[in-house]
């Protein structure tokens, strides 16, 4: 297949510290444990070339980012539906200034003519926290069922999940972004790694 992905799910490592080191008001931030990006490097992912001519993005993003987030959606050649949140539990005193950060953020980008299969009843999802950065698995199944149990990819995936092509440096994926553009998508990744798919869908 060469058409592309309908579906790219992707959670940049934005450029951000871990929050401060001791749980006072203030006090320096420790590092994050993985290398970030920069919004002009997030941008410059080849997402547009990766993602077929109807496809969906989803797109994580942070409280700080949200403005940069719609703009990243639009130079991959999407438009932002709508923004859904996770809510999560307080846990002390993280991320944040004067008002801790405990929610993020995943928008909901179209381009094309690619309907959704059901509708969801909310935008806002309180889940457990899990470790830094890794989103509940839900979203994930969450996707499927809107838009459909089609070609899709996970970018800067942290886990191998039955049905999905997967990039990022927490995984073996063995490909490169820029190996992908171009060629048969799904053939490419699936030579690094058998692809499964996944036959029912828990929401």
């Amino acid at each position: 297949m060469s058409e592309g992905y309908s579906i790219v799910y992707a959670d940049p490592p934005w450029e951000v510290q871990g929050g401060p080191r001791w749980s006072g008001i203030s006090g320096p931030s420790k590092p994050l444990p993985y290398p970030t990006m920069t919004v002009e490097e997030i941008k410059q992912l080849p997402v547009k070339e990766l993602a077929a001519k109807d496809a969906h993005l989803y797109l994580w993003t942070i409280n700080k980012y949200v403005e940069q987030a719609y703009a990243i959606a639009r130079s991959w050649g999407f438009s932002v539906s709508c923004m859904l949140t996770w809510c999560k539990p307080r846990h002390g005193l993280g991320i944040g200034g004067a008002f801790v950060q405990t929610t993020e953020y995943l928008l909901f980008c179209r381009r094309g003519a690619l309907e959704t299969r059901t509708r969801v009843d909310t935008t806002w999802f309180l889940r457990e926290r899990l470790r830094h950065s890794e989103k509940p698995s839900m979203f994930r199944d969450m996707i499927v069922k809107v838009s459909g149990d089609l070609p899709r990819i996970e970018l800067f995936a942290r886990e191998e999940p039955d049905g999905w092509d997967v990039w990022g440096n927490e995984v073996g994926s063995g490909v490169e972004l820029s190996d992908l553009v171009g060629k048969p998508l799904h053939k490419a990744v699936s030579e690094k790694r058998p692809r499964k798919r996944r036959q029912h869908l828990p929401f």
